[in-house]
């Protein structure tokens, strides 16, 4: 027993690379107000110093230190020791939907593809730099999406990613199709008169079909975004409305006659 109100706490972390490993069991010092990711650098300080772990700020903004403890993808640095027991043991992997690159680092890499495969804003047509309005309801409403530090944790959790390798191709994940949703409710984007329309593509291209909308990714949201209710949800609502709208297929059904005769 450590003293001022320390104590011993079994750790298992997980140690190997992309040709495999597995759980090491450690134990290790803790003092009070320490967070996870304080006792992965004391095991690096003391008993393992190859231990490879990600993090910069440790601060819950960079988003850097993703990892899963005892199953679930938090924040090394934002999961407090004092939410877990002193008897119990403590269990820390790296994030599962992702290719390991060594001990808790792995490659986020489909994260950044699937970022760049979102068409960008698009700015309406003859208004210049400082020249935007906005009613302060649409300003509030994408200001939630835009507080995503991009931990990934919710990419992590989707089972969409998580137990089906196969969707990721075709799937662009809870954190970009929220990107997808905050453009299309976005007053000022200009994506459908440029012939871009963010319904459609959300669901032929980022496969927002697969999505079941558990709320699981809402669940692991360090930074409390209501993902599935406020992003994902009303974007299949609209791209159903899209879909079905009878006006739209008369138009589409009267467009393709023309385009045949």
């Amino acid at each position: 027993m450590s003293g001022n109100g320390g104590y011993e706490a079994r750790f298992r972390v997980w140690r190997g690379d992309a040709d495999g490993g597995g759980l090491t069991d450690f134990t290790v010092e803790v003092n009070e107000g320490e967070v996870v990711l304080d006792i992965i650098h004391r095991l690096q300080a003391t008993q393992a110093p190859d231990l490879a772990v990600r993090w910069n700020c440790k601060a819950g903004k960079c988003g850097s230190c993703s990892a899963e403890i005892n199953g679930r993808p938090r924040l090394l640095c934002m999961t407090r020791m004092s939410v877990f027991t002193r008897e119990e043991t403590i269990t820390v992997t790296p994030l599962r939907a992702f290719p390991v690159v060594r001990d808790l680092v792995t490659d986020v890499g489909f994260n950044y593809t699937k970022a760049r495969e979102v068409p960008a804003f698009v700015p309406p047509e003859g208004l210049g730099p400082g020249e935007y309005r906005m009613a302060q309801e649409d300003v509030d409403r994408s200001q939630e999406f835009r507080k995503c530090i991009e931990c990934f944790l919710c990419q992590d959790t989707c089972h969409v990613v998580r137990d089906h390798e196969e969707n990721k191709p075709a799937f662009a994940g809870p954190r970009f199709l929220m990107r997808v949703a905050e453009l299309d409710m976005h007053p000022l984007d200009a994506a459908a008169e440029s012939g871009l329309d963010r319904k459609s593509t959300a669901q032929d291209e980022h496969g927002l079909g697969y999505c079941n909308i558990t709320k699981c990714c809402t669940e692991v949201c360090p930074e409390g975004i209501k993902i599935t209710d406020n992003a994902l949800i009303p974007l299949k609502e609209r791209a159903a409305d899209r879909k079905y709208d009878p006006l739209v297929w008369l138009g589409n059904k009267i467009r393709r006659r023309s385009a045949s005769g």
